[in-house]
C-alpha cells in the first residue's frame, strides 16, 4: 500500500487536507478517458472539469484523453484506458454496438467513474443502470449540505473528516442504490431543503464483473473542481476505478441484493440491515450476484439468523453449479431476528458470485449482509 506524502496544510471546508496536490503515483503510468457527451442538459463545469482531470493526472501518473465522440467505444479502442470517466454526460449517448463494448469492457476489468450528471444517462440501457448504481431523478437549488462521510478507508474519502461541509446541486436519486453498491458518504438531509430519499447515499463504489465502478454525486459547480478537497475525493475515485490506488479491502453486500436466485425471497427483520434480509431459504436453493467477483477474495463472513433449522452455506463462483470456494455452517440463532456472525476462509474464485444453501426441511436461515475480502 503506498502511503500518502504530506507536505502542505490546506484548510478548505472546515477541514484541515494534508498533501493534497503532493500523492505520489501509483505505480506505472496508464490512461484515462474522460468522456463529456451530452444529449440533454449540458454543465457548463465540463471544461473546469476535464482540466482538473487533466491536472490531477500530471500530478499522479496518468494521462488524460478528453473526448465527446461516441466512436471511440470499440473493444481496441477501450483497451487503451485504465479507467472511463463519464464527466456530467447526459441522455442517450451511445448505441447498441458502443453499448456492448463498454460492457465487456468494464466486465472484463476495466474502470468506471462516473461524476454529477453520469447518473442523467443511458436510462433506456439496464446495464449502465447498474453500473453506475442509480438514476438521476430531481435536485433542488444549489445549496450548502452537511455530508456524512461513512467509509474512510477508502481513496476517495480518506482524507475526509467524519462529516464535510459543502455547496453543490444535491441529486436525488430514482431508487436507493445501498442494496447494491458500497456506500461511502451520504447527505443529511436536515442540513439542507428538497431532498426526498431519507438514506441518501451520494458517493459510491462497487465490482461490477471483473471490474470497478466508483461514483459521485458532487461536482455540478465550476467552483467544485477548484477544491483541493473535491479534487482529492475525485483523484480517490479514478485511482480505485483504474486498480492503480490502494483498493479497498473489503466488498460488503446486502443480502437481498442479488441478481438472480432460485427459491429464495426477500424477507423484512427488525435489526437487519435496512430492516431487509435474505430469507425463505430451503434445501436447495441459491441466490447469485453478478456485481461481486470472487477474484482474490481469501474471506467470508455473513450475518445470520436462524429460527429453523440451520444448514449450510456454499460460496462458489461462475454459477449456482461452479467451483466450491468455501463452506460455513449455519446455526440455529434462536430466532428470525437473533442475529450473528459465521465466517470461513476462501480459494480465491474466477467469477461472480454464487451462494448456495442445503440443510433440512422447511425454512433454514437468513442473511442479512456478506462480507468478501
Amino acid at each position: 500500500m503506498t502511503t500518502f506524502t504530506r507536505r502542505t496544510a490546506l484548510i478548505a471546508g472546515g477541514l484541515v487536507v494534508a498533501g493534497l496536490n503532493n500523492l505520489p503515483a501509483f505505480g506505472a503510468p496508464y490512461q484515462v478517458l474522460v468522456f463529456s457527451k451530452t444529449a440533454g442538459f449540458r454543465h457548463d463545469s465540463i471544461p473546469a472539469g476535464i482540466q482538473a482531470i487533466r491536472d490531477l493526472g500530471a500530478a499522479n501518473g496518468f494521462t488524460v484523453t478528453a473526448s465527446e465522440d461516441s466512436n471511440v467505444f470499440t473493444t481496441s479502442s477501450l483497451a487503451a484506458y485504465k479507467a472511463v470517466i463519464f464527466l456530467s454526460t447526459t441522455g442517450d449517448i451511445l448505441n447498441d454496438t458502443q453499448q456492448a463494448a463498454f460492457e465487456s469492457y468494464v466486465n472484463g476489468g476495466g474502470g468506471y467513474v462516473g461524476v454529477h450528471a453520469a447518473a442523467d444517462t443511458e436510462y433506456d440501457w439496464p446495464y449502465y443502470g447498474q453500473l453506475c448504481g442509480a438514476w438521476f431523478h430531481s435536485h433542488p437549488a444549489i445549496q450548502q449540505v452537511t455530508a456524512r462521510v461513512e467509509d474512510r478507508t477508502h481513496p476517495s474519502t480518506a482524507h475526509l473528516g467524519t462529516t464535510w461541509v459543502r455547496t453543490d446541486e444535491l441529486y436525488n436519486y430514482r431508487t436507493n442504490p445501498r442494496p447494491n453498491v458500497h456506500v461511502l458518504i451520504n447527505l443529511d438531509e436536515s442540513t439542507y431543503t428538497g431532498g426526498n430519499m431519507g438514506d441518501h447515499p451520494i458517493a459510491w463504489y462497487h465490482a461490477q464483473g471483473s471490474g470497478r465502478s466508483f461514483y459521485t454525486g458532487f461536482g455540478h459547480t465550476i467552483e467544485s473542481y477548484s477544491d483541493p478537497v473535491f479534487r482529492q475525493h475525485l483523484l480517490g475515485g479514478i485511482q480505485y476505478a483504474a486498480g492503480a490506488g490502494s483498493t479497498p479491502p473489503v466488498t460488503q453486500i446486502e443480502g437481498e441484493a442479488f441478481t438472480s436466485q432460485s427459491g429464495v425471497q426477500v424477507a423484512a427483520h427488525n435489526g437487519a440491515s435496512g430492516g431487509r434480509t435474505l430469507g425463505y431459504i430451503d434445501n436447495g436453493d441459491w441466490a447469485g450476484y453478478a456485481q461481486v467477483n470472487t477474484a482474490g477474495k481469501t474471506s467470508f463472513s455473513a450475518r445470520i439468523s436462524s429460527g429453523g433449522a440451520g444448514g449450510t452455506i456454499r460460496v462458489r463462483s461462475g454459477s449456482a453449479t461452479g467451483p466450491v470456494l468455501g463452506t460455513v455452517a449455519v446455526p440455529v440463532t434462536g430466532g428470525w431476528e437473533n442475529f450473528q456472525t459465521v465466517s470461513t476462509t476462501l480459494t480465491p474464485g474466477t467469477g461472480p458470485l454464487f451462494l448456495t444453501f442445503s440443510g433440512g426441511s422447511g425454512s433454514l436461515f437468513d442473511i442479512d449482509s456478506f462480507t468478501l475480502s
